[in-house]
């Protein structure tokens, strides 16, 4: 009897022993997706998988529901968009609520810097390029690098490879692209087939559209052939497209290199050599929208545009379209992106990053962007993007992806929070250069040591 009694109890505390594994198993924070664990995993978790317990995209139903909050400045305007698109993730992820709040732009920088300092910043919040940057380098910001190894269902294919390279710090991932702009190049097709001119394709360089621009550019009818301004923005996109960069690959300033000053040359001497650009000291076109205006009045036969001005000439009285620009050494298109981190201090990191994956690449998320016209999303499908691709004009919609294989950083360089100070500081001496005040090469020459001194500070 007192054997057998012996049994029972052992029988007993083995119960016990297993039920409080199971229950410490459910509570446990995991650091990986839930969608992470295969069946085989989920039979034997290790400490870090023990809330994986479920190989699908769903959530466990042991999981407890938690709350994240997230922080936005580009759902101004799409807020309907923004609260389908997080009923979508939650209808997926029931465990998990997401209280979200819409600042306007004007006043967003203000607010999550009150934030941040008090230590209260919200679980995800959304940040350009340049501030993504300022924050990493301020050690704000979750490192997303160990959840995303330990996510096999997730695959970074299905973003654009640099546009996805781009939230990348010091080597760790620490944001995902949530949407995009670029810059391209606008056409006018009935300009080109007036003068019998063929379109612009991705194999052209800077002497091909020189070469085009000469037969376009018409003086008596006020037409010329190619137009880009001179300022910082499209000093460093153009300089990228001959070879060089305002640093090198170790942060150090670059800016009177030959690469660049032939660049800026390249970009004074179409108004002031080839006189297939209007003259740099033109004041109509010194004005705001000036080239904007030119182009829908049928003026400029080439232009360099955001993607955002696409509806802008949706009636244009004129066929025109797209293409990717013409380099010299290589392609380079700007790349401005809105991505989404994660607080360093966010207590749900699972969820958090299950939430940023579903935002920026589900179809059933990206799908209601590109519907609402909201931004583009940086996912490399084109059966996503296939609704995106029929918004025309332009007929070439494909261009605007393509464009993100040969992408241009913003160059913040290695001390993030000078960024206005450096743009100042080269923009003075473009205008010298552009007016022809001094020579090109003395311009990049004083624009490199202002740069240094800023950065010796």
């Amino acid at each position: 009897m007192l054997k057998k009694s012996g049994v029972f109890l052992l029988i007993a505390i083995m119960v016990i022993i297993s039920a409080c594994g199971s229950n410490k198993g459910n509570n446990a924070e995991s650091s990986a997706p839930a969608s992470s664990a295969s069946p085989s995993e989920s039979a034997s978790p290790s400490p870090s998988e023990s809330a994986s317990e479920s190989p699908s995209d769903s959530p466990s139903p042991s999981k407890e529901p938690v709350t994240i909050k997230f922080l936005t400045y580009t759902a101004n305007g799409q807020e309907e968009t923004l609260k389908a698109m997080v009923e979508a993730f939650q209808a997926k992820n029931p465990d998990v609520t997401v209280d979200y709040e819409v600042v306007p732009y004007a006043d967003y920088d203000t607010k999550l810097t009150t934030l941040l300092a008090s230590g209260s910043e919200p679980d995800i919040y959304e940040v350009g390029y340049e501030n993504f940057r300022k924050y990493a380098a301020k050690d704000l910001l979750l490192d997303l690098s160990p959840i995303i190894a330990a996510d096999t269902t997730f695959n970074p294919g299905i973003y654009k490879k640099l546009a996805y390279d781009a939230f990348n710090y010091n080597g760790k991932q620490m944001g995902v692209t949530e949407s995009f702009s670029d810059v391209v190049l606008y056409y006018n097709k009935d300009l080109f087939d007036a003068k019998g001119v063929k379109y612009p394709d991705a194999s052209w360089t800077w002497k091909e559209e020189l070469e085009a621009a000469k037969k376009l550019t018409d003086p008596k009818a006020g037409v010329w052939g190619t137009y880009a301004p001179i300022q910082f923005y499209e000093f460093y996109k153009t300089i990228t497209q001959n070879g060089g960069g305002v640093f090198d690959a170790n942060g150090k300033p670059t800016l009177n290199s030959k690469a660049n000053v032939d660049a800026l040359q390249w970009m004074i001497d179409k108004a002031s050599k080839y006189k297939v650009s209007p003259a740099l000291n033109d004041d109509t076109f010194n004005q705001p929208d000036a080239d904007l205006n030119a182009f829908v009045a049928g003026k400029i036969a080439m232009v360099r545009f955001g993607i955002w001005n696409f509806g802008r000439f949706k009636d244009a009285p004129f066929k025109w379209d797209i293409a990717l620009e013409p380099g010299n050494t290589q392609k380079a298109h700007h790349f401005f992106a809105d991505g989404l981190v994660a607080s360093k201090n966010t207590k749900q990191s699972e969820a958090v990053w299950r939430f940023l994956k579903f935002f920026t690449s589900d179809p059933d998320s990206v799908s209601k962007r590109i519907a609402a016209g909201w931004s583009v999303p940086a996912v490399a499908d084109d059966a996503v993007l296939d609704a995106y691709y029929k918004q025309t004009p332009p007929e070439s919609k494909k261009i605007v992806i393509e464009a993100l294989d040969s992408l241009v950083l913003p160059p913040v360089g290695p001390k993030p929070e000078k960024w206005g100070e450096l743009q100042s500081a080269v923009t003075e001496q473009l205008d010298k250069a552009k007016l022809g005040r001094v020579s090109v090469q003395k311009a990049l020459d004083s624009a490199q040591k202002s740069v240094e001194d800023l950065l010796s500070k």
